[in-house]
């Protein structure tokens, strides 16, 4: 399911698709199998208002899960650009060689921490990737050990520990998505909405029928958007902060 909802505008279509068929087959066979009784009509609508209501508000709650994870996102990438700042000035504190190959490597590392945020990887983040943390951390350590004062050192270490945590923060962050059963329990209450919708009788035309499947066909296509971080709709993650630490070492 996830593939899907990493595809906004897939949602988009096979939810307009899937509503607009469920809607018109009630609207055609069961209306004509079955017809709705006059002493039915009251009850009836009461239980399509209530099936609107219910989708409205489950909606509702799920573009607050969709929203709180979106922001937690944004402040991953706001927290592993102030944790890169801090140590790329605390590199200061190992010796010299060691706070120049710090400071390079931190300068590569923040260059590969932008290109994640503009192409919006879900998977694994690859074995150079690893290396390149592997190398930030052994620098630091060896530097470390190589000054008799560790109590400066330990700042830098410290640092470097911070600027590793932070991207396994963005990448839990990256990982934590609105569950595969509500997306599934959300789509059936919203087929069961235009069955009831297309079932009821009316007087007007098809545009009354399509217009339920329209809506909620677009709010899953925001709320996918939203939930996804891997880029495929139109909304995205910008790496500002990330961008703007670069600029800076750049400018050191």
């Amino acid at each position: 399911m996830n593939s899907l909802i990493d595809s906004p505008f897939a949602v988009l279509l096979v939810t307009f698709v899937v509503l607009s068929g469920a809607a018109y087959l009630a609207d055609g066979p069961l209306r004509r199998w079955r017809p709705i009784r006059k002493d039915e009509r009251v009850d009836f609508d009461t239980a399509l208002a209530a099936t609107l209501t219910l989708l409205g508000l489950i909606i509702g709650f799920s573009f607050s899960m969709a929203m709180s994870r979106y922001d937690q996102r944004k402040n991953c990438e706001a927290a592993e650009a102030t944790a890169i700042a801090t140590e790329y000035r605390r590199a200061d504190l190992l010796p010299g060689d060691d706070a120049t190959r710090a400071r390079k490597l931190l300068g590569d590392y923040t260059n590969q921490r932008i290109k994640f945020f503009q192409e919006h990887p879900i998977g694994a983040l690859g074995v150079d990737f690893a290396k390149l943390q592997d190398e930030l951390w052994s620098v630091v350590v060896l530097g470390a050990n190589a000054r008799p004062n560790r109590t400066t050192t330990d700042l830098a270490v410290s640092g470097m520990d911070d600027v590793l945590n932070s991207q396994g923060c963005t990448q839990a962050a990256w990982l934590n998505r609105i569950p595969g059963a509500a997306w599934a329990l959300l789509g059936l209450i919203a087929i069961f909405a235009n069955i009831l919708m297309g079932y009821r009788e009316r007087s007007t035309g098809m545009f009354a029928l399509l217009a339920l499947p329209a809506v909620v066909s677009i709010s899953f296509f925001l709320l996918a958007d939203i939930d996804s971080p891997s880029g495929g709709g139109v909304i995205h993650i910008a790496p500002y902060n990330l961008i703007s630490v670069s600029q800076s070492m750049a400018g050191h």
